[in-house]
C-alpha cells in the first residue's frame, strides 16, 4: 500500500526541547496536512493545520480515543533527577509513553517515532537507560508496520525554563563530544533540532520495520533531506518483537 501525498501526524511531547522543533517542522512540511499535538497544557501557538489536544496522561487512551492518524511521534521523557524517583520516571517514560504508543495504534498510524536514549542494546546498571530499554520492547511489541527508534546522545539546545547546571552543560558537552571517537561516537552531544529533523526524515523514509539510529544515523537523516535514506551501517536494525542485535 503506497503511502498517501498529505499524511495526518500525531504528536507527544511538543511542549519539550526536541519536541518544540519537531512540532515546528510538521507544521511547515507539505506532506503533513494536519497536526494534532497532544500536551497537559495550551501550547499558546496557533497554526491551520494545528490541532492542539489538551490531555490527562492517566487517562491518555480513552481522551484520544476516534482519532485516525498515518505517523505518530513520541518525545515524551523526564530525567530521573527532574522526576525526583525511579517510579515517577517510570510513569512518564513508560506508563504514558506507552499508552500513547496504544493510542497511536488504535488510531491506525503506520509509523511510529520514538525518542530513547543511547546505550539501550545491552543490559546497563543505569536506572534510566533500563527504563528506555523497557519502553523500546515494550512498544516494539505492539507491531507497529514501521518503528523508528532515535538513540540519541546528551541533546544540546536552550530549554524554556533552564538551571544554571544546564547552561553549564551546553558549554561542556560539545567540548567533551570532541574526543568522543569510535565506540564512543553514539555517545556524543548532539542539537535537539537535529534529532528533532531526523525524526521527521524517518517519517519519510518509507522504510518498513524496526530501525534504531544512533549518532550517525540520525545525523545522516537530518542531513539526506529525505531523497536517500542513510546507509545501514548507520543503523542498528532488529525484527519487531525481538530485542536488537
Amino acid at each position: 500500500m503506497g503511502e498517501p501525498e498529505t499524511k495526518v501526524a500525531l504528536l507527544a511531547g511538543a511542549s519539550g526541547l526536541t519536541g518544540t522543533h519537531l512540532l515546528g517542522a510538521l507544521l511547515e512540511a507539505p506532506d503533513f496536512a494536519r497536526v494534532y499535538a497532544v500536551t497537559r497544557r495550551p501550547l499558546g501557538r496557533e497554526h491551520p493545520r494545528l490541532a492542539n489536544r489538551i490531555a490527562q496522561f492517566d487517562r491518555l487512551e480513552a481522551q484520544l480515543k476516534g482519532l485516525v492518524c498515518h505517523t505518530a511521534f513520541c518525545c515524551l521523557g523526564v530525567s530521573l533527577r527532574a522526576a525526583g524517583s525511579e517510579e515517577a520516571c517510570r510513569r512518564v517514560e513508560l506508563g504514558y509513553a506507552l499508552a500513547f504508543a496504544r493510542a497511536a495504534r488504535a488510531a491506525r498510524a503506520e509509523r511510529f517515532v520514538f525518542l530513547s536514549c543511547v546505550g539501550t542494546e545491552s543490559e546497563s546498571r543505569d536506572t534510566y537507560r533500563r527504563i528506555k530499554q523497557e519502553v523500546e520492547r515494550s512498544i516494539e511489541a505492539l507491531g507497529f508496520v514501521s518503528l523508528d527508534i532515535l538513540q540519541p546522545g546528551p541533546l544540546i539546545g536552550l530549554r524554556r525554563e533552564m538551571r544554571p547546571a544546564e547552561l553549564l552543560r551546553l558549554l561542556v558537552v560539545p567540548a567533551v563530544s570532541l574526543f568522543q571517537l569510535g565506540a564512543r561516537e553514539p555517545y556524543r552531544g548532539i542539537a535537539a533540532r537535529t534529532v528533532a529533523a531526523a525524526m521527521l526524515g524517518a517519517a519519510r523514509s518509507g522504510r518498513r520495520g524496526v530501525y534504531r539510529y544512533t549518532y550517525s544515523g540520525i545525523r545522516a537523516l537530518a542531513r539526506a533531506k529525505f531523497r536517500a535514506p542513510p546507509t545501514r551501517a548507520d543503523v542498528v536494525t532488529s525484527k519487531p518483537g525481538q530485542p536488537p542485535s
